[in-house]
């Protein structure tokens, strides 16, 4: 099973330094019952995509805890048995769980298919969104709409020989 895991920069450089994404339990985002049903797809590279969306949404998170990281999402997509993952987190009807799964163990970086991180140019509207991230939990419509304009930035891609280069 594919699972995208949500860094930071400096979470992903402790990743390489260690050879491991953890520590254990790791939350993460896949393709869930929940998400097929709320995304109403069959398309596989569709609800990849939809994953990997939620996972930049949960390192937009780890961002807004930590202000001296670098503001640029990333994510992992790392492929895992399904006897490795877990139901997420409870959160009732919350959207940001759609798709929410948990690791039980750590996971050797050496099984990630690819990173993906945001352009350098994204990082204006990382830093906004992140700060407008606790309003708009609360329902602020403005910083709802600011949040939501990170979603306008793709992830770029790379291959996992390239993280020495994103650290």
């Amino acid at each position: 099973m594919r699972v995208y895991v949500p860094l930071t920069l400096p979470g992903l450089a402790e990743a390489h330094k260690a050879g491991l994404l953890g520590p254990a339990p790791l939350d993460a985002y896949a393709i869930t019952p929940a998400l097929r049903e709320w995304y109403v797809s069959d398309d596989t590279e569709e609800l990849e995509y939809a994953a990997l969306s939620r996972a930049a949404q949960g390192s937009l998170r780890q961002l807004a805890a930590d202000p001296r990281a670098p503001r640029r999402r990333v994510v992992v997509a790392v492929d895992v048995p399904d006897t490795a993952v877990t139901a997420g987190p409870e959160r009732g009807s919350d959207q940001s769980a759609l798709g929410a799964v948990r690791l039980a163990e750590a996971v050797p970086l050496k099984k990630a298919a690819s990173v993906h991180v945001d352009a350098d140019d994204a990082e204006e509207d990382v830093a906004a969104a992140a700060a407008a991230l606790g309003a708009a939990d609360q329902g602020d419509d403005d910083a709802q709409f600011t949040v939501d304009g990170a979603d306008d930035h793709e992830l770029m891609w790379f291959g996992v020989q390239e993280i020495p280069n994103l650290v």
